[in-house]
């Protein structure tokens, strides 16, 4: 059975599948997949593969699309997911999209599970399998290479004003932790939550981790903060947020990324 995050099961879909997909990283596993025909609608914020998604229909960002430019597309299948878009969403689609797929991969571990239910439900599953086969062996080859990585206190910042970072619970988190590194910051009532910069924090932090989205940090924000508080410049860094976040085939080079990032 094909069952996605919301406990529902889908059917293999037909060849004629027209797909809404509103998640950036998912949009790019389906090109991945051979499926780029098939991709009808996406955010503006699905900009990989450039050269494919730039002729497919941007219709608003991740938490408001405009359903009446979508109802004139008439897709057959949308995707979602839990973090990236909202309740409010997945219920206005449903009055009018006949087919749902809801994700929510909380770990680089769930990528495959993630990748053969696309490739199940959309006619892909040899390509997904490869896919999946090829994740794993970089997964591994991480895991092998984190045992002789230190571990670190770091804080992941997602957001300024208000200063933001990730929770243990979210995929960020456990994608650093295969590096042996633990995000301070947690909160059990909110997978993303406002951190305070104060002396503890400045105190418990190996590294200052900046990423490049949804916030789009710079060198210069990590150069500034340093220079704030008086932080060696090597102790706050400006990380990749597409190979921490994207789940899909992104992960795969994600893998390579972080061990590499944690060398350097």
């Amino acid at each position: 059975m094909l069952i996605d995050a919301a406990g529902r099961a889908h059917a293999p879909a037909g060849a004629h599948a027209r797909i809404a997909c509103f998640v950036p990283s998912i949009t790019e596993l389906m090109v991945d997949l051979g499926l780029a025909g098939r991709l009808v609608a996406r955010t503006r914020y699905c900009i990989h593969p450039a050269e494919v998604v730039q002729d497919i229909p941007a219709i608003g960002g991740t938490k408001k699309v405009s359903l009446t430019k979508l109802k004139a597309i008439a897709p057959t299948h949308a995707i979602l997911n839990i973090d990236e878009n909202t309740r409010e969403m997945d219920a206005a689609l449903r009055a009018f999209v006949p087919h749902v797929i809801v994700t929510h991969p909380n770990a680089p571990a769930d990528v495959p599970a993630l990748i053969g239910l696309l490739g199940g439900i959309f006619g892909r599953a040899p390509e997904a399998e490869a896919m999946c086969a090829a994740f794993q062996a970089a997964y591994d080859r991480l895991r092998a290479e984190a045992a002789e990585l230190p571990a670190k206190r770091v804080c992941y910042f997602c957001w300024k004003d208000p200063w933001m970072t990730v929770s243990r619970d979210t995929y960020i988190a456990r994608s650093l932790a295969l590096i042996n590194w633990r995000t301070l910051g947690h909160r059990d009532d909110t997978r993303y939550p406002e951190i305070a910069v104060d002396e503890t924090l400045l105190r418990a932090a190996d590294l200052f981790l900046f990423s490049t989205e949804p916030y789009a940090f710079t060198n210069a924000h990590a150069a500034a903060f340093a220079a704030a508080h008086g932080l060696p410049p090597e102790r706050c860094r400006v990380i990749d947020g597409e190979y921490a976040s994207w789940y899909g085939s992104r992960a795969i080079a994600a893998m390579r990324y972080l061990g590499e990032f944690a060398r350097s």
